[in-house]
């Protein structure tokens, strides 16, 4: 074995550039969630390119390459939809431009996240240069959807597509560290109905801003007692909007809405985090509405979910994990740095619903994720293309 490690890690110093320039113009076609119809044909392309088994393009635009025809399923998944650039004064070089320059791709997307996609299109033709035949199949797959709505690509694949993998590498940016899980999140509203009154006699009425306001209080004190877990730490919640209605600008608010964004740690779930909410609102004429996402894929198809996405943590010593560290350890002769992502994924589904073990392995750091000036290390990519054929090979 020791053999097919060196070569996979001189083919994908090989094919450095090529790696690069398919990111390069990926990241030049501009690719918002609901928007990815042409990154996602250019990456069929590459695929195709590249010599992959299979290129389809599902029902919910999710590209699909295959390699290989086993009984096993490795799923190798990177999202291809971006966030939008935000003030354009922030950044020093143009966020479509995709420029190679200085060891680094450029631009919006190359580290969240198509710097995955475009080295596992490299695994793919390394693996098919190495004339790959073990009894695995491998779906290399760049999802649509996902800074929208995480794991709705999944739902997808799983249910109408029917294929559920053994195991999954989630491509997003973990600085090269090997990542087992990271804390779960909901979206939920608290509505507040109130009773109107003339603006000169409030005592008549129920002002609904004022219990909106009583609540938004109780959560900031909420946020400092919930859970904490020793590897993905502290449950958090936060008010990010609140809106309120009247018959006039002379009368007492009869309706006011806050929007919460909830981070739940190990041990949270949907259930608890809504009775917490539940029992800050009692007496008061209110209700927790969990919010459901439902919108038209680029395909034309409408897809949605619950805005509920499951936490979810690897043990270290599982099978996918060791495998990860066994990989890792066999090509670069180091031990890999385990931990988790601040941020949620795909892993959300794939592991946080239908409980197919997951890690995740990318090149770029996070915190360049959503922030200008985002750039990328060939030296990532070219690590990170080698990691998925050794994984290949040694699961």
């Amino acid at each position: 074995m020791e053999n097919i490690f060196q070569k996979i890690n001189e083919l994908s110093e090989k094919y450095r550039d090529y790696t690069a320039e398919n990111l390069s113009k990926l990241v030049q076609i501009k690719s918002l969630s609901l928007g990815e119809k042409e990154v996602q044909l250019e990456l069929k392309r590459q695929m195709e390119e590249a010599g992959f088994d299979e290129v389809k393009i599902d029902g919910l635009g999710n590209v699909i390459g295959r390699i290989g025809n086993g009984k096993k399923i490795l799923a190798i998944d990177g999202h291809m939809d971006t966030v939008d650039m935000g003030n354009m004064d922030n950044w020093d070089f143009n966020p479509l431009g995709g420029e190679i320059k200085d060891g680094f791709v450029h631009g919006r997307g190359t580290v969240d996240q198509e710097g995955g996609p475009a080295a596992f299109v490299t695994t793919g033709r390394i693996l098919k240069e190495l004339g790959f035949d073990k009894d695995l199949t491998i779906y290399f797959v760049g999802s649509v959807i996902e800074e929208d709505c995480d794991g709705l690509c999944w739902k997808y694949i799983v249910e109408e597509d029917k294929i559920k993998p053994d195991f999954v590498i989630s491509t997003e940016p973990t600085n090269l560290n090997i990542y087992r899980g990271h804390r779960g999140r909901m979206e939920m509203y608290v509505h507040f109905y109130g009773v109107s009154s003339h603006g000169s006699a409030p005592e008549r009425g129920k002002n609904a801003i004022y219990m909106a306001s009583k609540t938004a209080l109780e959560i900031e004190q909420l946020h400092e007692r919930l859970k904490f877990d020793e590897f993905l730490g502290k449950g958090s919640i936060t008010i990010s909007e609140i809106t309120s209605g009247s018959p006039s600008l002379c009368a007492v608010s009869d309706y006011a809405r806050i929007h919460l964004d909830r981070r739940l740690t190990w041990g949270e779930t949907k259930e608890s985090a809504v009775a917490e909410i539940e029992e800050l609102i009692k007496g008061m004429n209110a209700k927790v509405e969990v919010l459901e996402y439902l919108e038209t894929a680029y395909t034309g198809l409408e897809y949605g979910m619950e805005k509920y996405y499951p936490t979810w943590k690897i043990p270290v010593d599982h099978e996918i994990v060791q495998t990860g560290v066994s990989t890792f350890k066999n090509l670069f002769n180091k031990e890999p740095k385990i931990d988790k992502w601040t941020f949620s994924t795909n892993g959300i589904m794939t592991n946080g619903v239908y409980g197919i073990p997951t890690i995740g392995f990318g090149p770029g750091n996070e915190v360049l994720a959503h922030a200008p000036n985002e750039k990328v290390a060939i030296d990532d990519l070219v690590v990170a293309s080698a990691f998925y054929a050794a994984f290949a090979y040694e699961i």
